[in-house]
């Protein structure tokens, strides 16, 4: 209480409980720490969100992660903590998204201070394999030194031992072994391919199945994923598929589905549907001279050709 001129008088309570409260409201609460703490595993689950179907590779995210947090959190209390080795094995048909989820753990990685930089380096036989003795260990090599703080991902990787013996692909896999024994901690190898080959290529070299302790099957999308996924990519790119268009597309996936063709390549296929409706409308369309909003908008039926699998 404080006394002024003319009997003006000022009174100031609980000065210190108000001070309290404003430094509470500033720190952030427990339940806003703990979620700060696991963003990366937050931001990781938003991108997975974005994704059709994966539910079990979605649960496998959340372990790597754990594994990763509470080995870090044993080594800061001193407690043994066992070698993480985060080299992989993708197996399953194109379209499945292999790549995409490679991309999205060499960021994972990358913001868990796993990975330096965790960017993806993604390639095939071609680029590791040379046309001489001792091109494909060089080139091998270069593609290493670029992928260091990152993740190298091999598609096709089966590849690499379809010549026998005397092939040079047997030379980009000694040197990839190398490089994963004496490098292991400075980048991520996950190699990817059908799941029929990749096991059979596992088999042709016995060193390989210890190296690669993580392997993630990526199994093909259903119909209804295949569906869901198709209107996903019709509506980012601002079109709609009339009811008869989705009935001829779901009808046609069925009879794809069940067919079991080991070339179906489930995300690609869809993607190749829609971008060919979208060239086939744009023909219908100058033929109709229709340019009204919803008719630029609309697929129909009829531009969907399903029946050619090869070509344009």
């Amino acid at each position: 209480m404080t006394f002024k001129k003319k009997t003006q008088i000022n009174i100031i309570l609980n000065q210190n409980n108000e001070r309290e409260r404003v430094e509470e409201a500033a720190s952030p609460s427990v339940k806003e720490r703990q979620l700060e703490k696991h963003l990366p595993l937050k931001k990781m689950e938003q991108e997975m969100a974005s994704l059709v179907g994966m539910e079990e590779l979605k649960g496998f995210i959340k372990e790597i992660y754990a594994w990763l947090y509470v080995n870090k959190c044993r080594a800061e209390q001193g407690l043994k903590v066992e070698k993480q080795v985060l080299h992989m094995m993708f197996k399953g048909n194109p379209g499945t998204g292999k790549t995409t989820v490679a991309r999205m753990l060499g960021n994972l990685f990358h913001e868990m201070n796993v990975l330096s930089k965790g960017h993806l380096i993604e390639v095939e036989r071609a680029d590791l394999v040379g046309e001489y003795i001792g091109h494909t260990a060089q080139k091998t090599r270069e593609l290493l030194k670029k992928a260091m703080g990152g993740i190298l991902f091999i598609d096709e990787a089966y590849s690499l031992a379809r010549g026998g013996e005397k092939d040079f692909g047997k030379e980009a896999i000694d040197t990839l072994v190398k490089a994963m024994e004496d490098q292991q901690h400075d980048f991520i190898l996950i190699l990817a391919g059908y799941s029929g080959e990749m096991d059979r290529f596992l088999k042709l070299n016995p060193g390989l199945p210890s190296r690669f302790p993580i392997m993630v099957s990526f199994p093909d999308y259903s119909v209804d994923e295949l569906m869901e996924i198709s209107r996903k990519m019709v509506a980012e790119r601002q079109y709609i598929m009339a009811k008869d268009s989705e009935w001829k597309l779901r009808h046609h996936l069925q009879r794809v589905c069940a067919a079991g063709e080991k070339s179906f390549s489930n995300g690609r296929y869809i993607r190749n549907i829609i971008e060919k409706a979208v060239r086939k409308q744009s023909v219908r369309l100058l033929r109709e001279e229709k340019t009204d909003k919803k008719s630029l908008m609309t697929l129909t039926a009829d531009d969907l050709h399903l029946e050619e699998k090869h070509g344009i």
